[in-house]
């Protein structure tokens, strides 16, 4: 069971509802929307059922606030919008919550306690912590999420996260404040890619068990045609990432791991397959000596980039920034304040 009651918090609680084609199900989600939640911001992303409009004729929930797009921007781009409405509106926590009827309101609290509590910055739902859950799924479905999630560990350097693609979140605004919105994707690739970027500024993200609701909706993600494109910028940022982490933030004794083993490895790869080729048209089998001259520095290789991921593990962000930054919010005088804008 989710979490019924919070203490009441001083900080300001809004959530964002990117909303496309869920018009049979977003009143539901508004309805059961916790009072703890000051503001909710639906973004009607074009939406072809006029799900804004059938927000507004509702007129249920003073809390709400319809922002519409003149075209289809994606999950991301309505989420940045609903961001940026939220920030500009003094929010503290921001949610983000599917408007199709798959995520629960009633968690919310259950979401944002780290935050409030000062644990983390970034919280997100996990689909698979609840063995129970995990046994009904289907086997596809397990397996492409343990190769996506490895994938978005290796580009966000969160070791410690599963089920990279859950929409269900809450951030801190300090945070989100660091994160340049405008270079987040737009599209299906934007949870992974916010992760990717607060990385980037060190905020600490954990996951919190969750059940998803599956009834009738239909999803609009497509499987086959998101796989080449998120293995592709997942390798994307794990590139970038390492750049930014190891050679132009820092340079630290994991940079030396990561240098010297792709070194080792790729010399060695490169001796043994000139032995290799050179033996095939000499016809005659490389030497003991050969052998070890190739193999040794790419065991030595794997060895230090072993060691290197290691390394980047225990550098997984263990403390929350946004109490620091809020602090440094408050202390700042108004005239410094103003010059830095």
């Amino acid at each position: 069971m989710y979490m019924q009651s919070l203490t009441p918090s001083p900080l300001t609680v809004a959530a964002v509802l990117p909303c496309y084609k869920a018009k049979a199900h977003v009143l539901g989600v508004l309805s059961a929307m916790p009072a703890l939640v000051s503001r909710i911001y639906c973004v009607d992303d074009a939406c072809p059922e006029g799900t804004g409009k059938h927000i507004e004729a509702s007129g249920a929930d003073p809390r709400v606030q319809v922002i519409y797009h003149t075209a289809n921007t994606g999950v991301g781009g309505a989420m940045c919008t609903g961001y940026e409405a939220a920030l500009a509106d003094g929010a503290d926590i921001i949610v983000k919550i599917d408007s199709d009827g798959q995520m629960d309101p009633q968690a919310v609290p259950y979401l944002i306690a780290p935050i409030l509590g000062g644990m983390a910055d970034y919280t997100k739902g996990n689909r698979f912590s609840n063995i129970e859950d995990v046994s009904s799924m289907p086997l596809t479905r397990l397996v492409g999420n343990a190769g996506l999630s490895f994938l978005t560990k290796v580009s966000t350097g969160y070791w410690n996260i599963f089920d990279p693609t859950n929409g269900y979140t809450a951030v801190h605004a300090r945070v989100l404040e660091r994160i340049p919105l405008w270079k987040l994707s737009r599209r299906y690739f934007f949870e992974s890619d916010l992760l990717f970027r607060l990385g980037t500024v060190s905020a600490r993200v954990i996951d919190i068990p969750m059940v998803a609701i599956y009834g009738d909706e239909v999803s609009n993600l497509k499987i086959k045609s998101i796989l080449i494109p998120f293995f592709a910028k997942n390798i994307r940022n794990a590139f970038k990432r390492i750049i930014y982490n190891y050679f132009l933030r820092d340079f630290s004794i994991g940079s030396v791991y990561l240098i010297l083993g792709l070194l080792l490895l790729l010399g060695g790869g490169a001796v043994g397959t000139f032995f290799w080729v050179h033996g095939m048209i000499v016809a005659r089998p490389a030497t003991a000596g050969q052998v070890m001259f190739s193999a040794l520095p790419v065991i030595f290789g794997a060895q230090l980039l072993l060691a290197f991921t290691s390394y980047d593990i225990g550098r997984t962000p263990s403390t929350a920034l946004h109490p620091l930054l809020s602090r440094l919010r408050s202390s700042t005088p108004p005239a410094a304040a103003s010059v830095s804008r």
